[in-house]
């Protein structure tokens, strides 16, 4: 079915007219889980929410706005997506399934989250990218499991001193923001393994080689003055990237040179 066409229907509430845009969904699938994507929906199906057993639920590439209270029902959900909707507030009844494990939340219209966020205590993987973020909500602290956290193409130019309390934390995509300067915190938290802060405003980098987990770092399209140095084995993307990871002084190089040569034995003679 067309999308034009899934969009016309979508906007008839009738039964017949809602099984249509739902498909063959009477009963809850084998796998425990249930894809909704891209069916253009404006509501979300409350038969669903009898599916007690559900483990993922997609519901990404719609124009739902709001989801229903009974959505609590669903207490074994360890993903949710809700990606690609017109969310301009989190529903307040995601924060009741306590057992999320992976919540999608990006490419919608949130300004911040709510504090009752921070029940959700299994979260390990939260995507925030392209929302309306002036600053990374400080609930996100409290998730003391999170590995791995998305907040990408949104309007932050600094981060929270709170966010090294994340010690699970190894993963954070920061690229496409209005950072000026390379967050501090992230200095204080040498279990970060990637660091992305690709595509912001910083022009000076503070060294990264004290960070014993890093393994990656993504700096290009800044108007930085100079490469962050790693440790040896950590990968850089960004300018000056091919250089080694702790580039030297002309000036010392210049030197060894000079000592190399006076301990070279002269020349055999022919």
């Amino acid at each position: 079915m067309g999308n034009t066409l899934r969009a016309v229907i979508a906007f008839i509430p009738s039964d017949g007219c809602q099984k249509y845009l739902l498909g063959n969904l009477e009963e809850m699938p084998v796998d425990r889980m249930v894809d909704l994507s891209g069916r253009q929906l404006r509501r979300f199906p409350l038969h669903v929410c009898s599916f007690r057993e559900l483990v993922k639920l997609y519901l990404s590439d719609n124009n739902l706005h709001q989801l229903p209270p009974e959505l609590e029902q669903l207490q074994n959900l360890q993903i949710l997506a809700l990606d690609f909707n017109n969310f301009k507030a989190l529903p307040p009844v995601v924060c009741t399934l306590r057992q999320l494990c992976i919540l999608y939340l990006g490419n919608n219209r949130l300004c911040d989250l709510p504090q009752e966020l921070s029940l959700l205590q299994n979260l390990k993987t939260l995507w925030l990218e392209s929302n309306c973020l002036h600053h990374l909500p400080e609930v996100v602290c409290e998730l003391s499991l999170l590995k791995t956290l998305h907040a990408g193409s949104n309007a932050l130019r600094t981060l929270p001193a709170q966010l090294c309390d994340l010690q699970e934390l190894r993963t954070i995509w920061l690229s496409s923001n209005l950072l000026a300067d390379f967050p501090p915190v992230l200095l204080h938290m040498p279990f970060l393994e990637v660091i992305d802060v690709d595509r912001n405003t910083i022009r000076s980098f503070p060294s990264l080689a004290h960070l014993p987990g890093l393994k990656l770092v993504i700096y290009d399209h800044n108007p930085c003055r100079n490469a962050p140095k790693v440790a040896k084995g950590v990968r850089r993307v960004g300018r000056w990237a091919e250089e080694t990871p702790e580039p030297r002084k002309r000036s010392e190089l210049g030197r060894e040179e000079e000592t190399d040569s006076k301990e070279l034995p002269p020349p055999a003679e022919k």
